[in-house]
């Protein structure tokens, strides 16, 4: 029994492989979608009065060298509903914040402060 089904599988292997399996267009549609569409995923760490923040932006590159053929932007961030500042990388710091919960937006725009359609919100409480 268990020979046949090392011999099930590996069947199953090279038929996978002699039909194109191996060259499989998944991954390039996948790839090709997320240059198109863009999003963005971040994660926040507080401490202190301080918010560390991280984000993985797929589609768009905050370096402007690399316009070739991406598009390019910044994170504009607004904080209590109020724009506070801009960066152009994917690490930063929020410093400085009073005690109590606040609400932090990150807003991908171009270089021109058009907005690409991709935000990411989020609640930070520093403690008293």
């Amino acid at each position: 029994m268990k020979r046949y089904i090392e011999i099930t599988l590996l069947s199953i292997f090279f038929v996978g492989i002699l039909s194109g399996f191996q060259e499989s267009t998944v991954l390039a549609k996948v790839s090709e979608y997320s240059e198109k569409t863009p999003s963005l995923h971040v994660q926040s760490r507080t401490k202190g009065n301080n918010v560390f923040v991280e984000c993985v932006l797929s589609g768009i590159s905050f370096r402007q060298s690399e316009q070739n053929d991406r598009k390019v932007g910044k994170l504009v961030i607004w904080l209590d509903g109020k724009r506070t500042k801009e960066v152009t990388s994917a690490a930063f710091i929020i410093k400085g914040l009073p005690p109590g919960e606040h609400s932090v937006k990150l807003e991908v725009v171009d270089l021109k402060n058009v907005p690409y359609g991709v935000t990411q919100e989020f609640l930070v409480n520093i403690p008293k």
